[in-house]
């Protein structure tokens, strides 16, 4: 449409700032409110579609209830009779897309690559707490305003998770690249899939590439089956092993392994920049895909049983994500190596009982149970030979009566002595 025309008799369009499959986004100027907002035009060819025109409302009501800073606001939407084109009305966000600044700049600095993926970790969480999952989180859709505000924008393909869904039988919406495993399989996406997307996300920002590389959504789905993505710090050396581990994490094959909601997975980016263990409870290790390859998260305190993974032989299957993984392991053993103590790295592992007191308590047991047998044999015997009344029984007895005496004290003793 040209500069200068009408939408609704309020908004003047003025210039075009992008287009996508479905619309076309403009500049414009409300000449009611005097403010600039930016135009969604659904495609004029899509105007006739009944199911094309139900998403772009969808993506209308669906937005315009989420009010947050990390959020394009929606202040209106319509159909304007006379260009019989259906519109949405929003706010006009000055500044660039992440798809933008990584063409422009390519990957970004460690502090701002962070600072990018917990702002929309925000909006996303706001989003999924109001029941609206967004589905086609990408870098064109994350928007940086000029004072460096994060905004999530583009609900195209949203939906409200108490409504019914809008993904039909062989239909995929989305960006390939950036879809999570279950919606290539055209299963019902929930909000773990948008913390795939953003981990996608994330791992582009930080290293200028994608996780995987796929012309189609069967080729990316077999990728996502047999293969780890090259961790990001064997990437760019300047990310934490921490941070890789946190965006590992996001790009779990299994959406229960992944963070249990966008502000958790906040968190553990925020961590893992800083240099901390990503998961609370500790070293974890992570299987990246169904192959034996195995990413370990790797602690900083003293090797426990957790963190002790049996190395698996290599066969054909593994191929180099393993030797990846062997450098990667060396690499961490290397820059923090386990506390060995007096016996060496590999009995720091094990410990036998021996050596921590086990062994020795087990024969200090037996040595107190024969004594008590020994005692209760001579109990026995004092009670028998006490029946008889012969002279050379009487002495005998006394003899043992001195003994039994004995044997009692040392008793007595050897019970004071494990009582304490």
């Amino acid at each position: 449409m040209i500069d200068g025309t009408m939408i609704a008799a309020r908004y003047r369009l003025e210039s075009r700032l992008g287009v996508g499959g479905m619309s076309t986004v403009q500049l414009a100027f409300d000449e009611r409110l005097e403010r600039y907002v930016a135009i969604k035009l659904l495609a004029e060819h899509l105007a006739d579609d009944p199911t094309f025109v139900s998403r772009f409302r969808r993506e209308a009501l669906a937005a315009a209830r989420l009010v947050h800073p990390n959020i394009v606001q929606v202040f209106d939407f319509g159909f304007d009779e006379r260009q019989g084109r259906h519109f949405i009305v929003m706010e006009h966000v000055s500044g660039h897309s992440c798809a933008e600044l990584l063409r422009d700049h390519g990957r970004m600095d460690v502090d701002r690559a962070v600072d990018v993926v917990s702002q929309a970790c925000r909006g996303l969480d706001y989003a999924h707490r109001n029941g609206v999952v967004h589905r086609d989180v990408k870098p064109g859709n994350l928007l940086v305003s000029d004072s460096d505000v994060v905004k999530l924008a583009d609900f195209g393909i949203a939906r409200a998770t108490d409504q019914s869904s809008i993904t039909q039988v062989g239909s995929v919406l989305g960006t390939a690249a950036y879809l999570a495993p279950e919606q290539a399989r055209g299963d019902e996406a929930g909000p773990r899939a948008d913390l795939y997307s953003l981990g996608v996300v994330a791992y582009q920002l930080l290293t200028g590439r994608l996780p995987y590389e796929a012309n189609s959504l069967s080729e990316l789905a077999l990728k996502q089956q047999r293969e780890p993505p090259v961790p990001v710090d064997e990437i760019n050396r300047q990310v934490t092993p921490e941070l890789a581990d946190a965006i590992a994490m996001a790009l779990a094959l299994d959406q229960e392994e992944r963070p249990a909601s966008a502000a958790q997975f906040a968190e553990t980016i925020a961590n893992g920049a800083r240099g901390i263990e990503p998961l609370p409870d500790g070293a974890r290790a992570r299987s990246l895909g169904n192959t034996a390859a195995t990413r370990v998260i790797s602690g900083r305190g003293a090797p426990t049983g957790q963190t002790r993974v049996a190395a698996a032989p290599a066969t054909a299957a593994q191929g180099p994500a393993t030797a990846r993984t062997r450098q990667l392991e060396a690499r961490r053993a290397a820059a923090y190596p386990p506390a060995t103590g007096a016996y060496g790295p590999d009995e720091a592992y094990r410990q036998p009982a021996e050596r921590t007191g086990g062994g020795r308590a087990a024969r200090r047991f037996l040595a107190f149970l024969a004594v008590v047998l020994l005692f209760v044999a001579a109990v026995a015997a004092a009670v028998t030979i006490s029946a008889s009344t012969s002279s050379n029984v009487v002495h005998f007895r006394k003899v043992i009566a001195h003994d039994t005496s004995s044997a009692i004290k040392q008793f007595q003793d050897l019970v004071n002595k494990y009582a304490k």
